[in-house]
């Protein structure tokens, strides 16, 4: 009898050293909206966080996404998870920087030189000063993903140097940062409405737009223009926001598979939109576009020239975050 009085207890003390561990994933279904499709490389970010949630979770923590703004565009979703009515969104940078100014930064021009020089700011202690900004806004950012950096095409001459761009027709998004940075370098920077860029490059009433080479190549820019210049004059992050005020109700477990499954999918994301990047190169090549790239001093120059554009934008965007960047970016030069 006390045998059995032992095992019996023994089985209890197990069983409820057990409830805590089971009890720190809850049954959760995560709405996370997208401002692309689910042929984006997102959405095989969004497939290996999932699996890694899987692992972590038991099942229990599971992504929905909604694709091509099916719950409205980023600006209206971030509202949504600052409101607590909405868990998570991927989105670009550029719509937020009403929310959060600092964001202007990765506006600028000429910012980061490469691929690795970007990924050492944003996952290191630069990100974490934004995050908590982000924060203070009612959002919490799981990881920085990659829309990428975007270069120029045009149909009159390839752009080896900022000289080349003047009095060029250039189609830019409605951003004051962009439009100030190709009018510094003489180019006419004209706001239109992406929908409309295919048809006013065919009829030449633009002769240049920019964007990463994904979407010069998805979007058939290659077939109505002639040169396209790896100028990298501009680097977008998407960062996976969360709905502090939701975050906030989660176990720590739960925060902990969040944030470190986010990463699990920023690394697919960038591999799998960086291969992607290099394939539609290799497609505009071959459809006879003719490709060329700044030298590291033309594109020095290009980066003296647009500190006027800093300039000009440091007070709204915050000349500590401006400075902070350019400080840590110096430093890395230097290595």
């Amino acid at each position: 009898m006390r045998k059995l009085l032992l095992t019996t207890t023994a089985a209890i003390f197990a069983c409820s050293a057990a409830v805590p561990a089971s009890a720190e994933y809850n049954d959760r279904n995560i709405r996370v909206s997208n401002g692309i499709n689910a042929d984006h490389p997102v959405g095989n970010g969004i497939e290996a966080m999932q699996k890694c949630l899987d692992e972590k979770s038991g099942g229990k923590l599971k992504l929905t996404a909604f694709w091509g703004g099916a719950l409205g565009g980023d600006l209206q979703a971030t509202q949504a998870l600052r409101s607590g009515v909405q868990e998570a969104v991927v989105t670009s940078s550029s719509p937020l920087v009403g929310i959060v100014p600092a964001l202007g930064v990765f506006d600028l021009p000429f910012l980061f030189t490469s691929n690795e020089e970007a990924d050492a700011v944003m996952d290191g202690e630069f990100g974490q000063f934004l995050d908590q900004k982000l924060e203070a806004a009612g959002l919490v950012n799981l990881a920085y993903w990659e829309n990428g950096f975007r270069n120029l095409s045009n149909s009159k001459k390839p752009v080896t140097k900022w000289e080349d761009l003047e009095g060029m027709k250039v189609r830019v998004m409605q951003n004051d940062i962009f439009l100030d940075t190709f009018q510094n370098f003489g180019a006419n920077a004209t706001p239109m409405a992406f929908g409309e860029v295919f048809s006013a490059l065919e009829t030449k009433a633009i002769d240049a737009q920019e964007n990463p080479y994904v979407t010069i190549d998805t979007s058939k820019f290659y077939e109505v223009q002639n040169y396209v210049s790896e100028t990298k004059h501009a680097y977008t992050p998407f960062l996976f926001l969360f709905s502090k005020a939701i975050f906030d109700t989660y176990t720590p477990d739960e925060q902990s598979a969040l944030r470190e499954c986010a990463v699990v999918g920023r690394d697919v994301e960038r591999k799998v939109i960086r291969e992607l990047n290099q394939k539609s190169l290799e497609k505009i090549k071959a459809a006879g576009v003719e490709v060329n790239t700044l030298s590291p001093e033309e594109y020095a120059r290009m980066l003296e020239k647009s500190q006027v554009v800093y300039e000009k934008h440091k007070d709204e965007i915050g000349a500590d975050v401006v400075d902070r960047v350019q400080s840590i970016l110096a430093d890395m030069r230097k290595k």
